[in-house]
């Protein structure tokens, strides 16, 4: 693996990534003058090795293209969801403590309250459009040069968790070498587990802001791949183009599974997807149905991982494995996993309890070190949230976030056996399941449901569900209501505002 600025010298006119709905294409030696432009403009801007910057960008094609900049000049940045509010954007681009402040035109509204409430902001830019008091990142690069700057050092991507339980918190990586040419940290692990290499057209339907995709975009142009980059989702698009790039590899979440195989058979079994060797997948619990309808679909091209931006662990598992194995994340390949009672004690194979790496590299909470000392416990392995258990081969099986377990009666409830079970019903196009108050036995057990068809939001087809459940659960999993809306508060990256349901909920209680 080598910088992609080698590529730009010895294949210039290489597709660097493509933009799937215009089909701009950016070459190697493009990106490489583009980024060099943008490394000069964030010196002029006062942005030294070391400092943050924030973007707030749709995909577009400028956004590697800063990320590569930043990436060159020993910048810290924090790429921000495009979904959230003033405050929530204004927090982090105060709390990473950003100097400069990128936004596309398309969320002008949210990018200039949050800006004008933000502290310590030297210059703001937009991308795609104009955004009154920011100044256009195009104009500002004319006449800038297209060679290195003089001081060139790696920089880091800082992400912020999803917020999906609390207040977003950034994930502080220092830069894990100073030469830009050092290889990027998951090139030799990950990387070669999933087989990147300079033959790779790598598919990414998902928003470049999340951690996936952007570190295998990034990974991709170290090993001088192409990226076929989607502005948004859609999912017989990526069908599509998977037959007209010949795409190798691709990175999904569940619910894009759910939406492709939910297709007319017209649709989906319209196109050639022969090309494709591996098909990523995480972020988010997927149902064994699910996995299993995409593994009879795509072939044993299937490979799922589990981590977070914390990547203090890293599990990994194949359609093989996991064929013997179904339910499971799969085996670490970084850190080691151990399951903890509430108490501390380890758990053996089998019992539930909180999910914990051991001897994994360190991360920190950037400026929060009371939640990065809460992230470890006194033998310093740390946790994501999450619980589950192993197996007696080490396969670990997650049940749910730890966040999100119901307590009824005394019994715990994990929400993501049942929202995998109400997905498969032909009616459910998504659904949310959560805790709501209940007086005798603490809480019970509340479904909302996004229907194939609104039509069916009605108290016959809730019945119906619930019924069906029966059939499928346990008593005390099965929901006591199940309430419709026409779209959940789902992230792109597949996971679920839930805290917003639920606290929507619990205050109508």
């Amino acid at each position: 693996m080598a910088h992609f600025s080698v590529y730009a010298t010895e294949t210039p006119d290489r597709p660097a990534y493509i933009m799937a709905n215009s089909g701009e294409v950016v070459t190697y030696s493009e990106l490489d003058r583009r980024s060099n432009q943008i490394a000069h403009l964030l010196r002029q801007s006062g942005v030294q090795r070391g400092d943050h910057i924030a973007m707030m960008m749709k995909n577009c094609s400028e956004f590697l293209q800063v990320a590569q900049a930043a990436n060159r000049a020993g910048v810290i940045f924090t790429p921000i969801s495009t979904h959230l509010k003033q405050e929530e954007t204004g927090y982090i681009i105060t709390n990473c403590r950003a100097k400069l402040f990128i936004a596309s035109a398309a969320l002008a509204q949210v990018a200039t309250e949050a800006a004008a409430a933000s502290a310590g902001l030297n210059r703001c830019l937009c991308v795609g459009g104009e955004i009154p008091g920011f100044e256009s990142l195009s104009e500002q690069l004319v006449g800038l040069p297209e060679t290195p700057i003089k001081d060139e050092y790696l920089g880091a991507p800082m992400l912020y968790s999803s917020g999906t339980t609390g207040k977003p918190k950034g994930v502080y990586w220092a830069p894990h070498a100073e030469s830009i040419h050092t290889d990027h940290p998951m090139s030799g692990s990950v990387g070669a587990f999933f087989g990147f290499g300079v033959d790779t057209i790598y598919l990414s339907p998902a928003p470049l802001y999340h951690a996936a995709p952007l570190h295998y975009n990034l990974m991709v142009l170290g090993l001088g791949g192409t990226s076929v980059i989607m502005e948004q989702f859609d999912p017989e698009q990526s069908l599509e183009l998977i037959e007209r790039y010949k795409t190798t590899h691709s990175q999904w979440v569940p619910i894009m599974f759910v939406r492709m195989l939910k297709l007319p058979e017209a649709a989906r079994t319209g196109y050639d997807l022969s090309s494709m060797k591996c098909a990523i997948h995480a972020a988010a619990p997927c149902p064994i149905d699910v996995k299993e309808a995409m593994i009879d679909w795509w072939g044993p091209v299937i490979i799922e991982y589990y981590s977070g931006s914390e990547g203090n662990g890293f599990t990994i598992i194949d359609s093989a494995n996991w064929l013997t194995h179904k339910g499971s994340v799969g085996q670490a390949i970084i850190g080691e996993p151990r399951i903890l009672r509430d108490d501390g004690e380890v758990l053996g194979p089998g019992e539930v309890g909180d999910v914990y790496f051991a001897n994994s590299r360190p991360f920190e909470y950037f400026d929060e070190p009371e939640k990065t000392k809460n992230a470890f416990n006194e033998q310093g392995w740390s946790t994501m949230g999450d619980v589950g258990y192993l197996d007696e081969e080490g396969f670990l099986y997650l049940t749910d976030r730890k966040n999100f377990t119901i307590i009824t009666g005394g019994v715990n409830v994990y929400p993501a056996e049942i929202e995998g079970l109400l997905i498969s019903h032909e009616k459910v196009a998504d659904v949310a399941v959560f805790g709501i108050p209940h007086p005798e036995f603490g809480e019970e057990v509340m479904a909302v449901v996004q229907p194939m068809q609104w039509s069916d939001a009605n108290e016959q087809t809730e019945m119906e569900l619930i019924e069906w459940m029966r059939d499928r659960l346990s008593t005390v999993k099965v929901p006591r209501r199940v309430d419709f809306l026409e779209q959940l508060p789902r992230m792109d990256n597949g996971k679920l505002y839930k805290r917003h349901l639920q606290a929507a909920y619990r205050g109508a209680v």
